[in-house]
């Protein structure tokens, strides 16, 4: 075991092993990516058995569960602060263990969003409560170590979940796959419940008071920089989501890629892995607005060729082209996420906890009306989503310019 850390007012608090401690966020952490990637090969399965018969509205099973998110991460924010972490995360488990038996007995569209909806307020309970446990264990270089840990097995998820969803549905019905989160979560809260303490002592919980909330809330909606920065994460945030609603008809209908689908996903998520790992080291050297604009920039090059190719070969680039303008683009975004995240949250100071939520909160909320609006216009061909991601990083772009113009000013 690791030595102890020490809270504010010298309470000494108890802590994992650094192995075990990684284990168990990971494992908290990962339900996001696993309840979105992993239900990619399912979406023919899931309209059939529903009697969807819009692909358009296959893409709400991401939106639904995006917009729960928006939702639970405003709340999950103060709550924790409030009520302390563990039983925010608890709570939050338990919340989409709902959302999920919902969803997995749905019989119409109309039910099943909804539990969707429920598994995206919830998950945001460890989503959010999980990141303030750690920072209020570790602080500067060790807390950083910590998370590069988490975030490293976390984001091998996107590269994995499809591979799950399809071996599930190798040998069950779709309804299978929320057992298996089920199971997850349920392993995690445990493992949650028996082996780690609550790291915000009583002393250190900030009660929920509407009138600081309120004024807490307007004071940082009014700083431009920060919601220019919220913007761009929402704009980028929203092609990803655009991405992961069309990705399975564009492998399987468009490119007939058949089983191999979780391989190729996995192929386009490499890139952003790998540069999310190399982030720390390129950003100490050229710093975050370097990073940002040379990613936005690699990006919208990548997708304008993208475009013209599509134009081209009337929408059905050939895939070779289309895989490796794909991975120049999703590998910028290892480098978008984490840097604007931090450019967002740099002057919040005191009222970083409720930043953090809100920003989530208000990017998530964009992406999910640019991803949409924009997916509504998938026609099975790749035009919406090279188009998509063309005037979405050029918002991007010019929510860049904009809030760095007033980045040191407010």
């Amino acid at each position: 075991m690791s030595t102890p850390s020490s809270s504010s007012i010298g309470q000494t608090i108890k802590r994992l092993s650094e192995r075990e401690l990684v284990a168990l966020f990971a494992l908290l952490t990962s339900l996001t990516a696993l309840s979105l990637d992993a239900m990619l090969p399912a979406f023919p399965n899931i309209a059939e058995s529903l009697a969807i018969t819009d692909y358009q509205k296959t893409q709400w099973i991401v939106s639904a569960m995006i917009l729960g998110m928006v939702f639970g991460e405003i709340v999950f924010g103060p709550l924790s602060d409030a009520i302390g972490r563990k039983k925010s995360i608890i709570l939050g488990i338990g919340i989409y263990i709902i959302g999920s038996v919902i969803a997995l007995s749905a019989t119409s569209i109309t039910m099943f969003l909804v539990g969707r909806m429920i598994q995206g307020f919830g998950v945001a309970g460890p989503k959010i409560a999980s990141r303030a446990l750690i920072r209020d264990m570790y602080k500067g270089a060790a807390m950083a170590r910590i998370m590069s840990f988490v975030m490293m097995v976390f984001m091998l998820v996107p590269l994995l979940a499809p591979s799950i969803g399809l071996l599930v549905l190798q040998v069950a019905d779709w309804r299978w796959i929320f057992v298996l989160l089920i199971v997850q979560a349920s392993l995690a809260g445990l493992w949650l419940m028996l082996r780690q303490p609550e790291t915000l002592t009583k002393e250190n919980r900030i009660a929920l008071n509407r009138k600081r909330l309120i004024k807490d809330v307007i004071l940082i909606i009014s700083r431009r920089d920060v919601m220019a920065f919220t913007l761009l994460l929402g704009a980028i945030f929203g092609g990803l989501m655009l991405h992961i609603s069309t990705a399975q008809s564009l492998f399987q209908d468009v490119y007939d890629t058949g089983d191999r689908f979780p391989l190729f996903f996995a192929m386009l998520a490499i890139g952003s892995s790998v540069i999310s790992f190399s982030n720390g080291k390129i950003v100490q050297r050229v710093g975050m607005l370097a990073c940002v604009t040379m990613a936005l920039t690699i990006l919208l090059t990548a997708s304008c060729l993208l475009l013209g190719l599509s134009f081209f070969y009337n929408g059905v680039p050939p895939f070779i082209l289309f895989m490796a303008l794909g991975m120049v683009m999703f590998s910028c975004l290892g480098m978008i996420f984490g840097n604007v995240n931090a450019m967002a949250m740099e002057p919040l100071g005191k009222t970083a906890g409720l930043g953090a939520s809100l920003i989530s909160s208000l990017s998530s909320l964009i992406a999910i009306v640019f991803s949409t609006l924009i997916g509504q216009f998938y026609d099975f061909t790749v035009m919406p989503l090279a188009s998509g991601f063309v005037v979405l990083t050029l918002i991007a772009l010019v929510s860049l310019v904009y809030g760095n113009r007033y980045r040191d000013t407010e």
